[in-house]
């Protein structure tokens, strides 16, 4: 059986010249390259079952990578790991047979007998361990998410319950990574025609369109019995509300919104209204870039069915326009708004409109003026007036001139 290894390093063409070396042995052997910087993919509950190896570039991570091969290799029940190390006798080498890795093989040249010796000895005894694993009662029901039975993922723990889904942190084999897996519960209603469970049906039809770094990757969507499922990008840095309670620069503020203004403008270009723009739904990378999260409440142009009735309201009345406030017909502008509202809260630090209820303050949003900035942020305030016109011919009109606009104004802040 031809073996499945992660490569974990930096370097592409060392990873090209290692899938070389076990493509003569194994010409159907599967090679899945991760760099060091996507470390919440690989977070500690991750233990690489669906691997036969895991191969350590030690100088990956600015040189740490024996560190990180230690440390992979000490968690219990992680798949074999073969450290490719620049010296066969320096101290990382030596930390990482000591916690238990698999073999050290020779870098940058490599040892072509030896690595495919440690790849096959790793996969024999990986081959072995996971199918003990499977048998034992720690195994069971590992695969169950709610209702839902999904071979191939390791349920960790759920992140939350819902009126439509639950989310789980899961293993994916497939992946090769952590992920979020989100299922719908029942299907619920009378017939199957539940709109809630529609609706749920939808973004997961949406999620395969939308193709951009700056959507939230989504590894897989399917249906299992009754229950709708899709596995997406895990966050461990969390969403945007965690960098703004820890306070922004007002650069970093307007810089942030920037990058959700671009990301809509793709999702857009697609062809899909998000509805749902808000702090909780823009995701923070380990490399501090930002991703849009959360279709459920988006529309498809293309799609057959509209979910909402006409004039039903869908979407958090904080970050509304006015427009989607009263029911009204929408199209970009009104995300562009939404992001208008999030960079006021990032600047001054509350929301522009408050009241006791959500219809009030959806009644603010088209009638209240907008407060203005503190005096320091002054050079903003016309940006923001734009963003958050109450008529959508006074906002800009794609989100791509929206961040190109914020840029040019960030290039001039603290």
């Amino acid at each position: 059986m031809s073996p499945r290894v992660l490569f974990i390093g930096d370097d592409a063409r060392y990873a090209a010249l290692v899938q070389h070396h076990l493509g003569c042995a194994w010409p159907e052997a599967e090679v899945l390259k991760r760099p060091s910087h996507a470390r919440s993919a690989m977070g500690p509950e991750f233990l690489a079952q669906g691997f036969e190896a895991v191969l350590v570039d030690q100088t990956c991570s600015g040189g740490r990578g024996g560190e990180w091969a230690s440390e992979l290799a000490a968690r219990p029940g992680f798949a074999p790991v073969i450290l490719l190390a620049q010296g066969i006798d320096d101290p990382d080498t030596r930390a990482a047979c000591a916690t238990g890795a698999s073999a050290v093989v020779g870098h940058p040249r490599i040892d072509h007998v030896g690595l495919l010796a440690a790849v096959e000895g790793a996969a024999q005894r990986q081959r072995a361990s996971v199918a003990a694993w499977r048998a034992s009662q720690a195994a069971a029901g590992v695969d169950r998410f709610g209702g839902a039975t999904l071979p191939g993922y390791r349920q960790i723990r759920q992140l939350a319950t819902g009126s439509v889904c639950d989310l789980f942190l899961a293993e994916s084999d497939a992946a090769g990574a952590l992920v979020v897996l989100k299922v719908a519960r029942t299907a619920g209603g009378e017939g199957g025609d539940d709109p809630v469970f529609r609706r749920f049906v939808q973004e997961m039809e949406i999620v395969r369109r939308v193709h951009d770094s700056a959507v939230a990757k989504i590894y897989d969507v399917g249906m299992s019995g009754l229950y709708g499922w899709l596995a997406m990008e895990y966050f461990h840095a969390g969403d945007l509300r965690a960098r703004m309670r820890n306070g922004m620069t007002p650069q970093g503020a307007v810089r942030s919104a920037a990058q959700v203004a671009r990301a809509l403008g793709a999702v857009h270009k697609a062809g899909v209204l998000h509805r749902d723009v808000k702090p909780g739904n823009v995701m923070v990378r380990d490399d501090d870039s930002l991703a849009l999260i959360d279709f459920g409440l988006a529309r498809y142009a293309a799609l057959d069915y509209e979910i909402s009735d006409h004039g039903q309201i869908f979407g958090t009345p904080h970050y509304m326009s006015p427009e989607q406030g009263h029911g009204e017909p929408i199209d970009a502008r009104s995300d562009l708004y939404s992001v208008g509202i999030m960079l006021y809260e990032m600047l001054a630090g509350r929301k522009p409109y408050s009241a006791d209820n959500p219809m009030a303050i959806i009644y603010m949003h088209r009638k209240a003026p907008l407060p203005l900035l503190p005096e320091p942020l002054a050079a903003v305030q016309p940006l923001l007036e734009r963003l958050l016109a109450k008529q959508p011919d006074d906002r800009f009109e794609s989100g791509v001139v929206a961040a190109d606009a914020m840029d040019a104004a960030a290039a001039t802040l603290p």
